[in-house]
């Protein structure tokens, strides 16, 4: 007698990761290919992505929620900058909504996946984080939705000393349920996102002091926590008209501030100085701790809902320091310029890591792919790699346009293999296109890493805009062009 193995399960489309952007791909499978089955990957035990693995205090969304929800669920509240929870909550609704919850396979971490052009199919070996458990499943195309960063790891640079510091050293990434600062003093190490969110949040519940200590100033920007004008459309006007509307509106000032800070360095600075330098007290030095050596969106500038980081320095229950760290001491940081920072608790708000495709393996016909060696086609396939499409969002606009976008173009490209009968669709590079970097952006997190990601190209398809109305009009082309090859 022999045993007979067990079936392989298998799906049209695989999608790999449970946050924003999968649920924007299981939602476009669901309502627009309702013929084709799919599964959501997911590696932990709820949905939600970056929303539910942050928990630090205030942890919120810099983007607006009018155009960080998705373009198929309109968000309605007065409040335009939203905490994490409230937008965990949105995301849980919206799966639920559409069926999608049922079709999430939790504690499932892609490993590898292998493309047979053969078979026309992937098959992918799948580990279960919750058992040890390693099982495989195929599936016709091939769709990651798991962003570029690390879940189980944040950064944090070597610091000499950090070992004789006799307080608690906590990463946001990694923020304990039962950390303690009430009445504590805290060290806050960065001055991006993360940072210009959790110092407010910190002093407004109970810590006894917060010190933000940056190596460079941040550009940032205070904008209103609510929007009443956004509130009143949707409570006057039908839901599709108001949601046109004020996304719209957000769309073209979010753009418009962007490009005009491109094209016109020297103004961006003066306009945003002008605005800070109003919110400051008197003795906080603009030139000393809100003056970046780089120009206005060469990286991402940080917003402030409310000037809240502004308040609590006039408040003088926050404090910044911009100094270069010498080593930890056990009382707390000594400074470059010798002077000593004592702390209860450090927090070092100094980034992520980055990651391709959530640590999963490529191959096609068993030959493995680096991803660095590829070119991104339309920033959302890649070269020689068939059937696989991945989501990453703008670095200058909300994450989910993009990702409306490139879920707009899968189900085009899936219906065109339907209706052509061909199983397989790869992009194929283009010799004379130069390679350039994946992201023109000059994020510390992008730069430690950017070797490792795929690059673009010189030129149109290898190459796209950062620039949400220019890649409408790509985007929404036929699928068909001489990059893009078809076969049965």
């Amino acid at each position: 007698m022999t045993d007979t193995p067990a079936p392989v399960d298998h799906v049209d489309v695989l999608i790999v990761g449970a946050g924003l952007s999968g649920i924007d791909a299981a939602y476009h499978v669901t309502k627009h290919l309702p013929g084709k089955t799919y599964a959501v990957l997911e590696m932990r035990d709820s949905l939600g992505g970056t929303w539910d693995l942050f928990r630090y205090p205030g942890i919120r969304s810099d983007s607006d929620m009018h155009t960080l929800g998705f373009g198929w669920k309109p968000w309605k509240g007065e409040k335009a900058i939203v905490d994490g929870p409230d937008i965990l909550a949105y995301l849980e609704e919206a799966a639920a909504e559409n069926g999608i919850d049922e079709h999430i396979r939790y504690h499932h971490k892609l490993l590898h996946a292998d493309f047979s052009t053969e078979d026309a199919r992937w098959t992918v070996t799948v580990e279960r984080t919750d058992t040890g458990e390693t099982l495989q499943l195929t599936a016709g195309f091939l769709w990651s939705t798991s962003g570029y960063y690390r879940y189980d790891e944040g950064f944090t640079p070597q610091f000499q000393g950090i070992e004789d510091f006799e307080g608690q050293v906590v990463h946001p990434q990694h923020w304990p349920e039962d950390l303690d600062y009430e009445g504590k003093r805290i060290v806050v190490i960065g001055s991006g996102a993360t940072a210009v969110t959790l110092i407010p949040a910190l002093a407004d519940s109970g810590a006894g002091h917060v010190t933000m200590l940056q190596r460079t100033p941040t550009y940032i920007i205070s904008q209103p926590a609510y929007d009443k004008v956004s509130a009143r459309m949707y409570r006057t006007l039908p839901d599709k008209v108001a949601q046109k509307l004020v996304r719209t509106r957000y769309l073209t000032s979010r753009i418009a501030f962007y490009e005009f800070c491109q094209a016109r360095p020297k103004e961006s600075r003066a306009l945003l100085r002008k605005l800070l330098e109003r919110q400051l007290p008197e003795d906080v030095s603009f030139d000393e701790h809100f003056r970046p050596p780089y120009d206005p969106w060469d990286q991402r500038l940080c917003a402030v809902p409310g000037g809240d980081l502004f308040k609590a320095l006039r408040q003088h229950t926050v404090d910044i320091v911009t100094d270069h760290i010498d080593r930890f001491t056990p009382k707390g940081i000594l400074l470059k310029s010798g002077k000593e920072l004592e702390a209860d608790i450090v927090i070092t708000a100094t980034g992520l890591n980055l990651q391709v495709f959530g640590g999963a393996t490529l191959a096609v016909d068993g030959a493995k792919v680096e991803p660095a060696d590829t070119m991104a086609y339309k920033g959302l396939m890649l070269s020689d790699i068939p059937n696989f499409a991945f989501i990453i969002g703008y670095t200058n606009a909300s994450w989910t346009l993009k990702a409306d976008l490139v879920c707009e173009y899968v189900v085009k490209l899936l219906r065109r293999m339907d209706g052509t009968g061909n199983r397989i669709a790869v992009p194929r590079r283009d010799p004379s296109v130069t390679e350039e970097p994946f992201l023109d952006f000059e994020a510390g997190y992008v730069m430690r890493s950017i070797h490792e990601l795929p690059k673009q190209g010189s030129s149109y398809p290898w190459r796209l805009k950062m620039n949400y109305f220019k890649d409408l009009l790509v985007f929404r082309r036929p699928v068909d062009d001489e990059a893009l090859e078809f076969s049965a």
